[in-house]
């Protein structure tokens, strides 16, 4: 069932791939907290932002690693250097509507309270970010090769 399309996954194998997907998402979150955190308190304690370039850029090869060989293993390619760059690409598509969100609530409708900037950015924009970047991985970076795909399936898919 692994090499069969995300689409074609029974309710509790779309469930652990899920779970699997956020497992990844939550330790690489962590990584990107603690790395940040570590540089602003030593290295880079003036430099918020380079440490934050740093930190994202960690916490986004561990993102890879992790969907690479644990959430997506049956649909990974094989240039590698390709694949980290367009899961690179991916992940500034996410930012940019978690960024769209925060600039449409905050500039646009006026909420401009820390709040209403958190729910904006780092729950709907992180929510609709989140979908976006698993429906990329699945249809698009972490595609199973069609040759995976049973005759049955390629036929239907070919008319």
């Amino acid at each position: 069932m692994a090499s069969r399309r995300w689409a074609d996954l029974g309710w509790l194998a779309l469930v652990s791939h899920l779970s699997k997907f956020g497992a990844v998402g939550t330790i690489a979150f962590l990584v990107d907290l603690g790395v940040y955190n570590a540089l602003r308190f030593s290295i880079l304690d003036d430099k918020p932002i380079g440490a934050k370039v740093i930190s994202v850029m960690v916490a986004t090869v561990v993102s890879w690693l992790g969907s690479r060989y644990w959430t997506f293993r049956e649909g990974r390619g094989n240039s590698v250097l390709r694949e980290l760059f367009s899961f690179a690409l991916i992940n500034a598509g996410g930012l940019v509507i978690a960024a769209a969100c925060l600039f449409v609530s905050h500039y646009g409708l006026g909420y401009t309270s820390k709040l209403a900037d958190n729910i904006s950015g780092n729950g709907i924009g992180l929510f609709l970010g989140t979908a976006f970047r698993y429906a990329m991985y699945r249809l698009v970076l972490f595609r199973p090769p069609k040759a995976d795909i049973p005759s049955t399936e390629r036929e239907h898919s070919s008319a």
